[in-house]
């Protein structure tokens, strides 16, 4: 039987032929190059710096192999008698602070710049909450959820994966060129991070705090991130989509949301003057609870265990009606029930209550209509 040594050296030697024989196998040992000038700068500075301790490891080390090779016993079997040297202990202590300050004052400015986020052009405020991502763009008033969008087949294994398999968003964060971009990070639950990699931007996005950090992006293009910070059961499902796009085309984009906004303003007044029928609040009502509730309280409403209780004969969703819509609204406080009224339309916190209420044998026969909704708000 081969030994574990033996597999390791062949294991290490068929690496190293692979690696010489496929040159681009060396960008993945590297840092991202990105997209902004400040990745790029980072990226050099981590050259800057592993180059130096490369030359300093191999003048140390070849030191140390020189002296033990040529003042071997065998060499010089009396060894030599002598003291320190001031001149020598000043050498080698004034060479290292040397190239310390001659890295340091890179790095430092670096941060300088890193940590400045004065003279923005736009200022996103990046809400966090389980699992998702809110954007603010506070100049223009306007803000809407960023969901993942890969779908459940994929995620159970049941249909291939996609090329961008959970880095998928429902509404990513459009972001126009060559502009400089405050982001105001914090989050309304737990910790969490958004990261953008291409940016070389990693904040923690943490309850009663609020984090700055800036970009400037020069390419326009789709840039994928994640949540870097452990958050909850549902944390790798919490992907970062960035659409960068030139900035005439991004000044439409906020033309069109605010148009779009007053036409879904149109639809909620239209919402609360019609009384829905069952059949209709129940065919939204599913498509909303499985689009936004089932990752916790399952498909069939079975919930999972005491953490995401069972829906189906559930104390909520056949008890007072009036504590089914603020639950449902309102959220429960030290739980990862959220409140869902800042993020659903009336009719659609109406359509899920009503499915909620009627569905997995909770005949409650109750109908709640959208104007019910907009009186609790």
């Amino acid at each position: 039987m081969t030994s574990f040594a033996g597999r390791l050296k062949c294991g290490l030697m068929t690496s190293v032929l692979w690696g010489f024989s496929h040159p681009a196998a060396a960008v993945v040992l590297d840092l991202r190059e990105g997209v902004t000038d400040m990745s790029r700068r980072i990226q050099e500075l981590h050259h800057l710096s592993l180059w130096i301790c490369v030359v300093m490891g191999v003048v140390v080390f070849g030191a140390m192999f020189y002296s033990m090779f040529a003042h071997r016993r065998s060499r010089h079997p009396q060894p030599a008698n002598f003291h320190e040297s001031t001149l020598v202990e000043v050498v080698w202590t004034v060479i290292p602070v040397l190239i310390l300050v001659f890295m340091a004052i890179p790095a430092t400015t670096a941060l300088m710049d890193i940590e400045d986020n004065s003279d923005a052009d736009l200022t996103v405020l990046i809400t966090a909450s389980q699992w998702k991502w809110h954007y603010q763009y506070l100049e223009a008033d306007i803000g809407f959820y960023s969901n993942l969008t890969t779908p459940d087949e994929q995620i159970n294994n049941l249909a291939p994966k996609g090329e961008h398999y959970l880095l998928e968003a429902d509404n990513p964060l459009v972001l126009p060129t060559h502009k400089k971009v405050r982001f105001l990070v914090t989050s309304n639950d737990v910790i969490h991070s958004w990261w953008v990699p291409d940016f070389a931007v990693k904040q923690d996005a943490i309850p009663g705090f609020i984090n700055e950090a800036w970009t400037r992006v020069n390419e326009p293009g789709l840039y994928r991130g994640q949540c870097t910070e452990l958050c909850g059961k549902d944390h790798a499902y919490m992907p970062v989509v960035v659409h960068v796009i030139p900035e005439a085309e991004f000044n439409q984009w906020i033309d069109d949301q605010r148009l779009a906004r007053e036409l879904a303003s149109g639809e909620a007044v239209a919402d609360r003057a019609k009384t829905w029928s069952i059949a209709e609040l129940m065919t939204i009502g599913e498509q909303v609870f499985l689009g936004h509730c089932a990752t916790c309280h399952e498909p069939t409403g079975l919930g999972q265990g005491s953490t995401y209780p069972a829906l189906a004969g559930g104390v909520i969703p056949t008890g007072p009606l009036t504590a089914h819509i603020d639950r449902v609204m309102n959220g429960k406080a030290d739980t990862e029930m959220q409140a869902w009224a800042p993020q659903l339309s009336d009719r659609e916190l109406a359509a899920v209550i009503t499915y909620e209420r009627n569905a997995w044998g909770n005949a409650t026969a109750d109908v709640i209509q959208p104007r019910a909704i907009y009186a609790a708000r």
